[in-house]
């Protein structure tokens, strides 16, 4: 008798189970498909793009979003171009140069783009809404992709330099290494020059791109001009001199898509969005960068080490 109570109540025990799996199962399905478009996330030919496409298809994945990634070539043209055709309606860019890009192709001056994030953005809005087809820009990040001026830690703690108007004060005689456009360029020596009052150009050396960083790493140069996130800073330990004047472009990742996907998902969307938006910064994007440029991993793996880090999947 002892044996067949014990039967029973197993089997009782095993049913209640499956109920609640079944339970379970039911509140997962309800949460793991949501109806409506399948977010096609456009991600650009260099590896910070491939990474942030990445992050933002894994969080709309983990939220119950259909989400796919489609390469493109590195040009803005391109990206517009699979906007207008349908096959992407999402991408992760950068607020200032999309909003240069926009004013471009309606015939604008260049420059109207400013080290402020807001204004910048309130500028972009109207752009994208003339667009065809009509986009909509989420919250900016934290993380900007800009030209950065960088000297080594052993520059810094010799001469005291941490920020731009410390290298005003201290680093009139330093050498600059740059591309030839640094001249001409607003955010390079004008700019140093109307906002900081420091004129490098006796000591600038015209650089292609890839020279750069081996020039400041061995000595060649002591100011290089590089991308803020370029994974190389981390790597070598380099310190990124604060822009405390704000002078530099205001090149916040940010996520632009189609209006009618935005419209298909409403406030979920963009609140899945820009919580992830809200967790990414300049620091977080150059250890990413490392990651994959330098250390040569995966980008999908990347996006998912930060996301769990940040507790966003």
């Amino acid at each position: 008798m002892k044996r067949q109570r014990k039967v029973v109540a197993a089997i009782v025990v095993l049913a209640l189970g499956l109920v609640a799996t079944a339970c379970g199962d039911d509140d997962d399905t309800a949460t793991a498909d949501r109806e409506g478009p399948t977010v096609q996330i456009g991600a650009q030919d260099f590896g910070e793009s491939a990474i942030l496409a990445e992050i933002y298809k894994q969080a709309l994945e983990a939220d119950g979003f259909q989400a796919d990634t489609q390469s493109l070539g590195g040009f803005r043209d391109l990206l517009f171009a699979a906007f207008e055709s349908g096959d992407v309606n999402l991408a992760p860019d950068y607020l200032a140069s999309e909003v240069e890009f926009l004013n471009e192709q309606a015939g604008g001056e260049p420059g109207v783009a400013t080290s402020d994030a807001a204004a910048t953005f309130d500028l972009l809005t109207p752009f994208l809404e003339d667009n065809d087809p009509a986009l909509v820009a989420f919250e900016p990040s934290d993380a900007v992709n800009t030209n950065a001026f960088v000297i080594t830690q052993e520059t810094s703690d010799e001469l005291g330099i941490e920020t731009l108007s410390d290298l005003a004060e201290k680093g009139q005689d330093l050498s600059l290494g740059a591309p030839q456009d640094c001249e001409e360029n607003a955010f390079c020596i004008p700019g140093l020059q109307e906002v900081y009052g420091l004129d490098l150009t006796p000591n600038f050396t015209p650089l292609d791109t890839g020279v750069i960083p081996t020039s400041l790493e061995e000595g060649a140069i002591d100011v290089a001009l590089l991308f803020s996130t370029d994974g190389r800073i981390a790597d070598e330990g380099w310190v990124l001199l604060e822009d405390d004047k704000q002078m530099l472009a205001a090149d916040n990742v940010l996520p632009v898509a189609t209006k009618e996907l935005s419209d298909a998902y409403g406030a979920d969307l963009a609140a899945l969005l820009d919580s992830v938006s809200a967790e990414l910064t300049t620091t977080d994007l150059t250890d990413l960068n490392k990651r994959y440029d330098i250390d040569k991993e995966d980008a999908a793996d990347i996006a998912a080490d930060w996301l769990s880090d940040h507790n966003l999947n």
